[in-house]
């Protein structure tokens, strides 16, 4: 290395490594500093300087409020070297009584709505805490936490506050740090309590134990939780899961017998204006037909007022609809990633999160009793010398008035200490009097009676537990059930029951005729057109006709391919019938080496006889073929070059199966014989030396075997000649029959 290398202190590392180094500390710096809140008190550090610079400033809940501009200049000023309006979004939230279950700050002027609007500039508002805020700051001044050097090292700030309310789960807390996040929702003080005193007395409780009294998330805005006890369970077992919720809501009756349906409670951190607007947009679009109108009759209260499109609409079924189109539904997830011990991220389970309080409870309680024993000491040291001053009064007197070092004189006369020496010569003359070193012994056989108790506290964990539980039951008996701020707001339901919107109450219903081509490209033509003037439609060159037919934009379609495989296809979602449409290829995944067999309208009361070409099949009832997938559903198992062939509806009525085969070979036998099954390669309809299927129907033996041809309808009433048994050969149809061996050639 040259001596001007040297000189410049350059250092050979590879980039990669810094490059990690710097990312690292940048994420750790984000985790610790900025996103995850500490286990113990909840808080994320901006508000945890929030609520100790409004102390600092003396902003009690019985004061008055000063403008939040001072308290946001105080702590980017002393605490927080961040954006002023970063920590006036945090100030303005911890007010929002619709975003924080319990808010820490008291709140004068506006600071916004659930609508979303923004709060009015910190210049206009002014704050003060709450009476949550001055728990979570309660014995600050008491050596209860550590502090430490605030950024410029003037000032100091406490790592963490003593915290005497629940505040991490009764509040909960959302943040994204840098490879994790936080999700954790708020809750009810009087559960969390109950389930902290539960605790403290049998510490081996488990997670489901504490379940019987936290009986999940409590948010601000009300709504119904509906999981089911399972569901709740392992999320708060593992400390991660999400919670369903969905807005409340009742009907209200109005004449001739019309409802409208009224929602109250919307769920936690929907914005109202949004989910209004999101719904109108979804009327107009025709996806929510049920819906006739919505309205914002909202003053303090929520109401939304749904309008139904019919007297005859389901309440139930509605509400169904708007749960998966709109916000009226949403889930809450739960990460309960903390900071343990201020440092280490963690994702707890209920139970740790709990003991963790419980813990810092006990420190905050073992160090303000240490700190008041102090103060005890002090004090008895102080009164000590009084005492002794009074029992030596003259001479006290005597060495005051003629020594000239009376402080090293007395401590020489009567053994006293410096901070003895110094009470004593800044007494004031009428505490000399009979009755103050009365009041003195008083004050001095009180202090020595709390020490004692102190240092049997500190010498005791049960008499420490026993002082939190009792702190716990203070805390629950302000914020009991039957308070207004106590009361659980979110009703505790059960996972929802599945409710079946049908089809046609989301769709509108109008007529429409399905045409598809040989080649398979199918479109939706507006109304019933005349199946007469079906000649009149134009096609792709080399492409015609193959099916036609009437339906409703309702309807589900039903395609049953040479695959074996149904398919199903909504009418609404065909293209318009206006060019040639489009191929049904592109609506569900049917391969390139597969045709299609059928296309028909849906009836769920209706039974399909379905077979291969090699003559095999079976009955299957159409409502287990519907497809909830464009994979489509197999019912006929075919392989080895066999394909499906025949897809025709079973006659009401029908007792006979009548099948020709392409060797031009008919077999009539009982229906009864055939099985019905929802999926399988059937039975032997018929056999064959040469060729296989080439058409079924079903039919009433007593009515005739029809067929159909360009001349009309024939029928045959004398068919001993053709009947038999199921997988015989059969016998040449009779005169007359289609030379295409088709019941039907039109």
């Amino acid at each position: 290395m040259s001596e001007e290398t040297a000189a410049l202190d350059i250092i050979d590392r590879d980039f990669g490594e810094i490059l990690g180094e710097k990312y690292l500390s940048y994420a750790l710096s984000t985790i610790v500093s900025r996103s995850l809140p500490d286990v113990r008190d909840g808080l994320k550090p901006v508000h945890r300087r929030l609520l100790y610079a409004m102390s600092q400033l003396n902003l009690r809940p019985e004061g008055s409020p000063k403008k939040c501009a001072r308290v946001v200049g105080d702590v980017i000023g002393k605490f927080h070297p961040h954006g002023d309006q970063s920590v006036y979004d945090a100030l303005v939230r911890l007010a929002q009584d619709f975003a924080v279950r319990y808010p820490l700050v008291d709140g004068q002027g506006n600071f916004g709505n659930i609508d979303g609007d923004n709060a009015a500039a910190m210049r206009y508002t002014e704050s003060r805490m709450t009476a949550v805020a001055q728990l979570l700051l309660e014995g600050i001044e008491e050596n209860a936490v550590d502090f430490r050097e605030t950024y410029d090292g003037e000032t100091l700030e406490p790592v963490v506050l003593p915290a005497n309310f629940p505040n991490l789960l009764a509040n909960g807390s959302s943040g994204i740090a840098v490879g994790m996040a936080t999700s954790i929702p708020p809750h009810n003080v009087a559960e969390l309590c109950d389930a902290l005193e539960a605790l403290i007395k049998t510490p081996s409780l488990d997670v489901r134990s504490l379940l019987e009294f936290v009986k999940g998330p409590d948010f601000p805005t009300g709504g119904i939780l509906m999981e089911d006890a399972d569901s709740i369970r392992e999320s708060y077992e593992t400390g991660r899961g999400s919670f369903r919720i969905r807005a409340k809501w009742e009907k209200e009756e109005l004449k001739q017998g019309l409802y409208q349906i009224v929602v109250t409670e919307i769920p936690y951190q929907v914005q109202k204006s949004r989910l209004i607007e999101k719904a109108a947009d979804l009327i107009n679009a025709k996806k929510l037909p049920l819906l006739e109108d919505i309205e914002d009759q909202s003053d303090e209260n929520i109401r939304i007022v749904l309008v139904p499109r019919s007297r005859n609409v389901d309440p139930e079924v509605l509400m169904e609809s708007l749960f998966r189109h709109t916000e009226l539904e949403s889930r809450f997830s739960l990460n309960m990633n903390v900071l343990d011990g201020g440092l280490t991220p963690q994702v707890m389970n209920l139970k740790e999160v709990l003991q963790a309080f419980i813990n810092h409870r006990q420190d905050v309680l073992q160090r303000r009793t240490a700190h008041r024993l102090e103060k005890i000491a002090h004090r008895l040291e102080m009164l000590e010398g009084y005492l002794i001053a009074y029992l030596n009064l003259d001479e006290v007197i005597r060495i005051i008035r003629e020594e000239d070092e009376p402080k090293e004189e007395m401590i020489k006369a009567f053994k006293l200490t410096e901070i003895q020496a110094d009470a004593i010569l800044n007494m004031r003359l009428r505490a000399l009097r009979k009755l103050e070193e009365q009041i003195i012994r008083d004050e001095h056989a009180a202090l020595l009676a709390e020490q004692a108790d102190l240092i049997k506290l500190m010498d005791s964990h049960a008499r420490q537990m026993t002082v939190i539980r009792k702190q716990i039951a203070e805390i629950r008996k302000v914020f009991a059930p039957e308070t207004e701020l106590g009361r659980r707001m979110t009703e505790i339901g059960t996972a929802p029951v599945l409710i079946e919107v049908p089809t046609e109450a989301m769709i509108e219903k109008e007529p429409v005729t399905v045409v598809c081509s040989e080649k398979g490209w199918i479109r939706a033509m507006k109304g019933h057109i005349d199946l007469s003037r079906v000649s009149e439609l134009k096609y792709k060159d080399g492409d015609r006709e193959r099916f036609i037919f009437h339906a409703e934009t309702t309807d589900k379609l039903v395609l049953f391919a040479t695959n074996g495989r149904f398919y199903t296809i909504l009418a609404d979602d065909l293209p318009a019938g206006r060019g040639f449409g489009e191929p049904v290829r592109l609506m569900i995944d049917l391969p390139n080496d597969a045709d299609i067999v059928d296309l028909h309208s849906y009836d769920e009361n209706r039974k399909l006889l379905i077979a291969s070409d090699d003559g095999r099949g079976f009955i299957v009832a159409e409502k287990d073929v519907i497809a909830q997938t464009k994979n489509g559903r197999q019912v006929l198992n075919v392989k080895g070059g066999v394909e499906a062939k025949i897809c025709t509806s079973v006659e009401e009525g029908a007792d006979y199966v009548a099948v020709i085969g392409q060797n031009r070979k008919l077999l009539l036998f009982p229906l009864e014989e055939i099985p019905e099954m929802a999926r399988g390669k059937g039975v032997i309809l018929q056999r064959y030396k040469d060729g296989g299927l080439s058409d079924v129907k079903t039919f009433r033996r007593e009515d005739g075997m029809s067929w159909t041809t360009g001349a009309g309808v024939r029928t045959e009433t004398a068919l001993e000649a053709w009947l038999g048994k199921r997988a015989q050969a059969g016998r040449l149809p009779p005169n007359g029959f289609p030379r295409a061996n088709k019941f039907s050639t039109v």
